[in-house]
C-alpha cells in the first residue's frame, strides 16, 4: 500500500490548489464506529474477535538465535507516531537491517517511471471512465475527484485502480501530502531514523509491485472497485478519522471489517458482490504480499543473527493479522510471536 501511496504522491497531488494546502494532522472528522447502531458494533466485534493477532501494532518474533521486530504501520503523518518511535529506539540500536515496503531507492525509481512513462496510471486506448461508468456514477465519482484536486477531464482517463485507491484517501489528506511536499507517515519516520542511525535499509518487495497487483483484473472487477470505494469517499474525512482512531487503539482488523459493513450499507452493491471484492482485494493488496515477504523476513534474520543482532520490519498495520496475515505465516514457519504494546 505505501507504494500506491507513492504513486499518488508523484503524480496527482500537484492538482490540489495551493490555498487549499493544510497538514494531515488537521483533519477533522466523526468516528463512524462509535455512532454504529449498537447491533451493528456487536457483529463487527464478532466478524473480529477470531481473527488471529486482530490487535496490536508492535510485535518480536523469535526463532532459535533469531529475532525480529515488527511494527504494523501507518502511512500519514500523525503525531502520535513520536510514541511508537521512542519504542523503537532500542530495537534499532540492536538491528543489523531496516525492512520496509518500499524504500528511498523505490520510489525514487516509481517517480521516476511515472515521469517517463504516463500510461501507467493512465487509460492510453479503450473507453474512457465516463464511457464506462453508469451518469450516476460518472458524476459522483467527478466530483469526488474533483475535492482531491483532480479535474474531470483528467479523471475520466485515470486507470480504475488508481481512481478507487485515489478514492480511499480522504481530500484533508491529500492536503496534507500537498503541503509536506511527500508521504511522511511512521514508514518515513523509520527509513529517516535507520539512516540517521546508519541502519541499512531493504525494501520488502520490487519498485514496480504496484502495477503488477492489478494487471490480471477485468474490466468488470475494475469497475467494482471503483463502486465499493465511491460511497465512502463521500464522507472521507470522517473515514480517515476513524480508522486513524482504530489504528491508534491498536484494533487493527476492525480497519478491515468496518470497511465491509460500510459498503454493505452504502455501497449499493449486493452482500456477495460486496465479499467478491473484499476478498479480491484482500487476496492482492494483502494475502500474496504477505506470503512473498516471508523469505526476505527470515533471510534478513538469518543474516543478522550472524552478527549477533536483530531486524526491524515496518509495513502497513493490515499485514499482520489473518491466517494469512505476516505473523501468522511466520509462526507456522516455527517463529515464537509475543506482542509488545499491551
Amino acid at each position: 500500500m505505501r507504494l500506491v501511496i507513492a504513486a499518488l504522491s508523484a503524480t496527482v497531488v500537484w492538482s490540489v490548489p495551493a490555498s487549499a494546502q493544510t497538514s494531515a494532522s488537521d483533519c477533522v472528522g466523526n468516528n463512524l464506529i462509535d455512532a454504529l447502531p449498537s447491533e451493528t458494533r456487536a457483529h463487527l466485534r464478532n466478524a473480529v474477535e477470531d481473527v488471529p493477532y486482530h490487535r496490536g501494532l508492535l510485535w518480536r518474533a523469535t526463532k532459535d538465535d533469531q529475532h525480529m521486530t515488527l511494527i504494523g504501520t501507518y502511512h500519514f503523518p500523525d503525531p502520535r507516531h513520536d510514541a511508537t518511535m521512542a519504542r523503537l529506539q532500542a530495537p534499532l540500536r540492536d538491528a543489523a537491517l531496516v525492512m520496509v515496503e518500499a524504500g528511498p531507492d523505490e520510489e525514487a525509481r516509481l517517480a521516476e517511471a511515472l515521469a517517463e512513462d504516463p500510461s501507467l496510471t493512465v487509460i492510453t486506448d479503450g473507453p474512457t471512465l465516463p464511457e464506462r461508468l453508469t451518469t450516476q456514477e460518472w458524476q459522483a465519482l467527478s466530483e469526488a475527484m474533483a475535492e482531491r484536486g483532480t479535474p474531470a477531464v483528467i479523471t475520466s482517463k485515470l486507470r480504475p485502480w488508481f481512481v478507487s485507491m485515489m478514492l480511499g484517501i480522504s481530500p484533508c489528506m491529500l492536503r496534507g501530502i500537498n503541503a509536506d511536499g511527500g508521504v511522511h507517515g511512521l514508514d518515513s519516520m523509520l527509513i529517516e531514523r535507520a539512516d540517521a542511525m546508519d541502519v541499512p535499509v531493504r525494501a520488502l518487495e520490487p519498485w514496480d509491485t504496484v502495477f503488477s497487483l492489478f494487471g490480471d483484473l477485468t474490466a468488470e472487477q475494475e469497475e467494482d472497485m471503483i463502486r465499493a470505494t465511491l460511497p465512502a469517499a463521500q464522507y472521507a474525512d470522517n473515514y480517515a478519522v476513524t480508522l486513524t482512531e482504530a489504528y491508534f487503539d491498536a484494533d487493527v482488523w476492525t480497519i478491515w471489517e468496518f470497511g465491509r459493513f460500510d459498503a454493505y450499507e452504502n455501497s449499493g452493491l449486493s452482500k456477495a458482490e460486496v465479499d467478491e471484492q473484499m476478498a479480491l482485494t484482500q487476496t492482492m493488496l494483502m494475502d500474496a504480499r504477505n506470503e512473498s515477504w516471508i523469505a526476505p523476513l527470515e533471510q534478513a534474520a538469518a543474516e543478522a543473527a550472524e552478527q549477533g543482532r536483530g531486524v526491524v520490519a515496518g509495513f502497513g498495520a493490515l499485514h499482520l493479522p489473518g491466517e494469512r496475515g505476516v505473523l501468522r505465516l511466520l509462526q507456522q514457519n516455527g517463529w515464537t510471536i509475543e506482542r509488545l504494546d499491551e
